[in-house]
């Protein structure tokens, strides 16, 4: 029912935000060719200004044979931007009444071959799907942040959405160079997710109870464990950290620190108080600089990570 991922020549993204013109920029990049649909032409220059960020460090990681910013086409066209879809990454507003109206539309306008997939970061596609007249071709895409540059994408499908349209949507992102992982069922916030607001609750408890500034924090986990985590993961950075006895030493000399009081797994109360802490920590560490010039440095160094760990691997 699908084309082979490797024959995909046209993708449509939906949106004109970060994620939207992330997901445009990267698809570009790789060859393919583009078609942006906007809500509205007022949106045009954002999408535009998103690109241009993107282009300059996908040029430096590599652009694919064909790669060309002249293979976009934007338009507020629905059925025109999806007419000749063989796939569409949607990133419309995280409000679920726009979703199911939006997949509502799509599953009539969209060819039957091709596979929808949502950027969504906190909704499930059981939830989206639900006025979708052919939700078995409907999947979530959840990337991470900025998606031009991050490879990870986790894919899931809901309760009216069949196996093959999850594994080809696997199977397509790995060719389109991202590197996705396929969860085992819907959960909240997915894997990485989760993952990351460990650390931030933690982050925030520190804060809360003077232990800890936001710069503390950032530098405790840009100097430690993010390094670290480029190369492995948390699993087998513990596995190899242990020796030859690998994660049953670890587990079996270090398993009863789990018992002890270092976490408070709930979320601290969002007092005005810790607000404040909070901003006015992440200010004093932007220094006055504006948040384009941040993403710029963020983007440079995130392209060196991924070069050196390239150039590693080969």
């Amino acid at each position: 029912m699908y084309p082979e991922p490797e024959s995909v020549t046209r993708v449509t993204t939906l949106g004109a935000g970060p994620i939207g013109g992330g997901w445009a920029a990267h698809f570009l990049a790789r060859g393919y060719d583009v078609t942006a649909w906007i809500h509205d032409d007022s949106e045009r220059d954002a999408l535009n200004a998103v690109i241009d960020t993107a282009w300059i460090s996908l040029t430096a990681l590599g652009l694919a044979p064909g790669a060309s910013r002249g293979r976009l086409t934007v338009t507020t066209d629905l059925a025109a931007a999806v007419r000749e879809a063989q796939f569409i990454q949607e990133s419309a507003p995280e409000r679920l009444e726009i979703k199911q109206a939006l997949y509502a539309r799509l599953c009539q306008l969209a060819p039957r071959a091709c596979v929808i997939a949502s950027s969504t970061s906190g909704l499930t596609m059981s939830q989206i799907q639900r006025d979708c007249m052919t939700p078995q071709r409907t999947v979530i895409g959840h990337p991470f942040n900025p998606p031009y540059l991050l490879p990870l994408v986790e894919v899931v499908g809901g309760k009216g959405t069949e196996k093959a349209a999850v594994d080809w949507a696997a199977a397509f992102y790995r060719v389109a160079g991202k590197v996705p992982l396929v969860l085992k069922k819907e959960i909240p916030g997915f894997v990485a997710t989760r993952l990351q607001e460990a650390l931030w609750r933690e982050a925030l408890h520190m804060v809360a109870n003077g232990e800890a500034t936001p710069d503390d924090i950032d530098i405790a986990l840009m100097n430690g464990p993010a390094p670290r985590m480029a190369a492995q993961g948390q699993c087998m950075a513990f596995h190899v950290a242990c020796g030859e006895g690998g994660m049953a030493t670890n587990l079996d000399q270090f398993g009863p620190a789990l018992k002890w009081p270092w976490t408070r797994l709930e979320a601290p109360e969002l007092t005005q108080e810790l607000r404040d802490r909070m901003v006015e920590g992440c200010n004093a560490i932007a220094a006055g600089r504006h948040f384009t010039d941040m993403a710029a440095q963020r983007d440079r160094e995130i392209v060196a990570v991924l070069n050196a760990i390239r150039a590693a691997r080969q």
